[in-house]
C-alpha cells in the first residue's frame, strides 16, 4: 500500500513524505487489516493532513483480490474518518489521466510526471508509493480550491489562474 502526502501553498505542491506499508511478512490476512488500520492512523497523526485521497476499487477479473483491496480501503478509510478527515475517492483511470493526461498511463509514465510536478530526486524503490502521491496531487488538481470555480472560457484563462499546473 503507497501513501503520499503534500502540503500546497498557493500554487505550489511540496512534498511533506512518500513512501509504502509493507505487508509481506505478515501471512494473517486480518492482521494485515489491523496493520493497514494503525499505519494510516500513524500517517495521519504525523502529517495532520485537511483531506483524504483514496484510489477507488476498479474492476478485476479475481473475485478474491478485489474483495480483499476492497477490505483494505475500507480500513484505510475507517482510519482516515476515526480523525474526522474528510475522504475524496478518484478511479484509477481518473489520477492518470490527472497527473499525465492519459488515463492509460503506465505507472513509471505517472511516477515521472511526478517527479517534474512534486520535484523529488530520486524515484522510489516501490511505484506504490508514487500511487498514494499520485492520489493526492490529483485530489489537489481536483479540488475546488486548485481550480477557482467559475469556469475557464478559453486555454489562456486557465493558464494564467493555474500556471502550478502548466508544465
Amino acid at each position: 500500500m503507497g501513501f503520499g502526502a503534500i502540503l500546497v501553498v498557493g500554487q505550489k505542491i511540496s512534498l511533506l513524505g512518500m513512501g509504502i506499508v509493507d505487508l509481506k511478512k505478515e501471512s494473517d490476512y486480518a492482521v494485515k487489516l489491523k496493520l493497514i488500520f494503525e499505519r494510516t492512523q500513524q500517517l495521519v497523526d504525523d502529517f495532520k493532513p485537511d483531506q483524504f485521497a483514496v484510489e477507488a476499487p476498479f474492476y478485476g477479473k479475481n473475485v478474491q483480490s478485489m474483495l480483499k483491496l476492497g477490505r483494505a480501503q475500507g480500513v484505510t478509510m475507517a482510519a482516515a474518518l476515526m480523525r474526522d478527515i474528510p475522504i475524496a475517492e478518484y478511479s484509477p483511470r481518473k489520477i492518470k489521466q490527472s497527473i499525465t493526461g492519459s488515463g492509460a498511463a503506465s505507472k513509471e509514465q505517472v511516477a515521472a510526471m511526478l517527479q517534474s510536478i512534486v520535484g523529488f530526486s530520486e524515484q522510489p524503490r516501490f511505484l506504490d508509493a508514487t500511487d498514494g502521491l499520485a492520489a493526492a496531487v490529483c485530489h489537489h488538481f481536483q479540488s475546488s480550491s486548485a481550480v477557482p470555480k467559475g469556469g475557464k472560457k478559453n486555454w489562456g484563462d486557465f493558464i494564467r489562474q493555474n500556471p502550478g499546473r502548466v508544465r
